[in-house]
């Protein structure tokens, strides 16, 4: 979608994003994207959502500078989707987000200098030498806000009680999958609150894309999560191609449409392999790696990678489908759907499976839309928030298929969800394969790519949920902005929810039941 923003000023922000969540009900927060606007100054665009309707909307705000000083009013007390998204924006341009309780660093160091995605940023490697000392702890948290005068002032929050006891999963915790540590504040056995921390593979891919041609960022996508590098390259391509005007064959639809519902199988049966193997159940893990190996080869034989697959371009596809390809999918179709019924033979249908799993890691329908909890996460609690079906693209308008949700809002019913929507891909690439016309596999593009000036929007459901990606183009080969909505990034800042009041043992299982990767959050 283009992006017509609703122009906001600093005096009347808060009061008008109010109106936009109680009176017009867009209660989702999609994502927030912190810009350096040039000569207009530092902001940010809101993409909102009503749930009801799917409508969506994008507003935008210009920081006001105090001193040296940026600075918006936090949306937090509405969205507490923006806990993290307001960090993260401050992380790389340095604006503070007035009543936001915890304005510290989310990627970078707590002694990082500078904010990297300002565009007087220096890059030089002599600028941006790696510390040889430990990074400095932090016991507390900072509040900005602005007194009578308007100046600016900051209060320190404590991060824990004197009585707490401090846990650290990770970063090198196997039920954490990658370097990612979640601070955990526990009163005996009880938690109390669960502090992400990132950054310990952080690349920068947004700041390098501002350097890069259209076709260079696409190697980018297949890095960020490699059981969804489908679904990601084909946000990146869709907006690309949106913002362009690209009139795609039938042939790529369907083809596309294919591979991302056979990638959708490979997150999810890597799901459900190590939530099994988190909560010791190695067998179920060992069944789901067997039946993977089909996909992959299937997969493999088109693409020529297995997790790097790279096959999406902008204007279609890097290459026809293999002679085989329609063959080996409808025997792997075959083949798989009763080895999903396996998957709860030996794990999902046991007794202590659902004692584990059941009430664990609670997230209701109310608070599952304010956290931004998407896919199967969120419908697990009841929240219709498919892509696929609420913003449809490629040929998910036109096949059959059902969006699955539960009302359960705990980790066995984010179990089942998986279990579930792998037969209903299994039923979209069933309804296609058969039928994949005749036609160009790609749309000659010109040798160098130049995108019109205008801000894009455009997002796909990936395995995790919504992956989003957001360009703003001055008409050059480089995007001036490209800022992507991982998945996991939403999913990570709801721990501390979901957690609170639970068991120390629950968060490796609530963990397990949140199908986050962790260079899908740390770009």
């Amino acid at each position: 979608m283009k992006l017509e923003n609703i122009e906001l000023t600093f005096d009347n922000f808060s009061r008008e994003m109010e109106k936009l969540y109680k009176e017009k009900h867009f209660d989702y927060l999609v994502t927030i994207v912190g810009e350096d606007f040039g000569a207009e100054g530092l902001g940010c665009i809101y993409i909102l959502e009503n749930t009801q309707s799917h409508a969506r909307c994008s507003t935008k705000v210009i920081a006001k500078q105090i001193g040296e000083d940026y600075v918006i009013p936090s949306v937090l007390k509405l969205w507490h989707a923006a806990d993290l998204l307001e960090r993260e924006v401050y992380d790389f341009l340095g604006i503070k987000f007035l009543g936001h309780p915890d304005m510290r660093r989310l990627f970078m160091r707590n002694d990082f200098q500078g904010w990297p995605l300002r565009k007087d940023f220096d890059m030089s490697p002599e600028a941006n030498r790696f510390p040889e000392t430990d990074e400095p702890a932090e016991d507390w948290t900072t509040e900005w806000n602005l007194d009578r005068d308007g100046k600016l002032v900051a209060t320190r929050h404590p991060l824990m009680d004197e009585d707490d006891f401090v846990m650290n999963f990770g970063p090198n915790h196997p039920s954490t999958h990658g370097v990612l540590r979640l601070e955990t504040i526990v009163s005996g056995e009880t938690i109390k609150h669960v502090y992400p921390h990132l950054g310990y593979i952080h690349r920068g891919m947004e700041k390098m894309a501002e350097s890069m041609t259209y076709p260079q960022t696409l190697g980018f996508t297949d890095r960020l999560n490699y059981l969804c590098a489908m679904m990601h390259r084909h946000a990146l391509v869709g907006v690309i191609e949106e913002a362009m005007g690209v009139e795609l064959s039938d042939r790529i639809h369907y083809v596309r449409t294919i591979m991302d519902e056979l990638q959708r199988i490979n997150n999810h049966l890597l799901f459900l392999g190590t939530c099994a193997q988190d909560l010791s159940a190695l067998t179920a893990f060992l069944y789901c790696m067997r039946d993977r190996e089909h996909l992959l080869h299937v997969m493999e034989e088109t693409t020529g990678g297995r997790l790097i697959q790279g096959y999406y371009r902008i204007g279609g596809l890097q290459d026809d489908i293999d002679p085989h390809f329609v063959e080996n999918v409808k025997a792997f179709c075959k083949y798989f759907r009763p080895m999903i019924q396996e998957y709860l033979d030996v794990f999902g249908d046991n007794v202590i499976t659902h004692k584990r799993l059941e009430n664990c890691g609670p997230m209701s329908l109310e608070d599952s839309i304010n956290y931004a909890l998407t896919g199967p996460a969120g419908r697990a609690a009841g929240w219709h928030n498919d892509v696929r079906k609420n913003h449809p693209y490629d040929l998910y308008g036109q096949v059959d298929f059902k969006e699955i949700t539960l009302t359960g809002a705990d980790s066995m019913s984010r179990y089942m969800i998986h279990i579930n929507e792998m037969y209903e891909s299994l039923h979209i690439i069933e309804q296609l394969i058969d039928n994949i016309p005749e036609g160009e596999y790609y749309i000659k593009q010109k040798p160098i790519i130049k995108v019109p000036e205008g801000q894009w929007w455009f997002s796909v459901e990936g395995g995790a949920g919504e992956f989003g990606v957001y360009l703003d183009s001055r008409g050059d080969k480089s995007p001036y902005r490209l800022k992507m909505r991982p998945m996991g990034l939403t999913l990570a800042g709801a721990f501390d929810k979901m957690l609170r009041g639970q068991k120390i043992a629950d968060l490796v299982a609530t963990g397990a039941s949140i199908d986050f990767v962790i260079p899908d959050l740390d770009r």
